[in-house]
């Protein structure tokens, strides 16, 4: 992927290349089993709140109902060939530390201190219960749901911990599975897939990251950008998903 140029560089050039390039294929041709062994996708967040489809309360740009079908569709067929699907899943309480309205005075997007560490505050999303937290793809595809963001004093970008370092469990579960490689995908690029990309690294699985199935807030103008070069930093594979199964294939291949 590094040839000619970073990764960074090139992704905002074939964005928009692997997901329709998928869609032109009949799901059927993804019945073909190409799975690697302790290979697995990983979900980040595809829930209503995060989608303009659904007129979420913190709706991604770029989550149109076409988003939604690219993401479906490239699952489906990962599903198809073999692969584990794992989901995580933002699940907070209405006393979240992250809702702005729990903090008078304040206004969406705005990064105040509290308990001792910066917080950005968001309109409230995601509650648990609430039809906008259910992730809208096909539940009979995913094995497991592990769910995020339920203590209300802290945040939780990463699948896998919380800011107060407390685990989700999705390292042991992925680990259970014999899960060593990861294919990461979701909502939204410069925070949850983000966090969930540096805390898998940190877990020592193998992250490649599926930039087309990802969409960022930017609350700051070069938020996704300095995302995807702060994962790329950290040793994770920004890849498309038109380039995603032979780039497996040849991580994967023998000498």
């Amino acid at each position: 992927m590094n040839e000619g140029g970073s990764a960074v560089e090139s992704i905002f050039i074939v964005a928009l290349i692997g997901f329709s390039a998928l869609l032109l294929v009949p799901l059927a041709g993804c019945s073909k089993r190409e799975f690697q062994p302790g290979t697995a996708v990983l979900l980040v967040d595809m829930q209503g709140d995060f989608t303009t489809l659904k007129k979420g309360a913190l709706a991604v740009e770029g989550t149109d109902r076409d988003y939604l079908e690219m993401v479906s569709n490239v699952t489906r067929c990962l599903h198809r060939k073999g692969y584990p699907i794992f989901a995580c899943q933002d699940w907070h309480p209405p006393d979240h530390i992250s809702f702005f309205t729990n903090h008078p005075g304040t206004e969406p997007f705005e990064t105040i201190k509290t308990r001792g560490r910066e917080q950005i505050l968001w309109p409230p999303h995601c509650v648990q219960g609430s039809e906008a937290a259910e992730i809208l793809i096909d539940n009979t595809l995913i094995k497991a749901v592990v769910q995020k963001g339920m203590d209300p004093r802290f945040d939780s970008y990463s699948g896998f911990q919380d800011d107060g370092g407390k685990a989700t469990g999705l390292d042991s579960i992925l680990k259970v599975s014999g899960v060593d490689h990861l294919i990461l995908y979701g909502l939204a690029t410069d925070y949850c897939v983000k966090e969930s990309v540096l805390d898998g690294l940190r877990h020592k699985f193998k992250s490649y990251v599926v930039s087309d199935g990802c969409r960022a807030v930017e609350v700051n103008e070069g938020d996704e950008k300095k995302a995807y070069q702060e994962m790329e930093a950290a040793g994770a594979i920004i890849t498309t998903s038109a380039g995603i199964a032979e780039l497996l294939r040849s991580m994967n291949r023998k000498p």
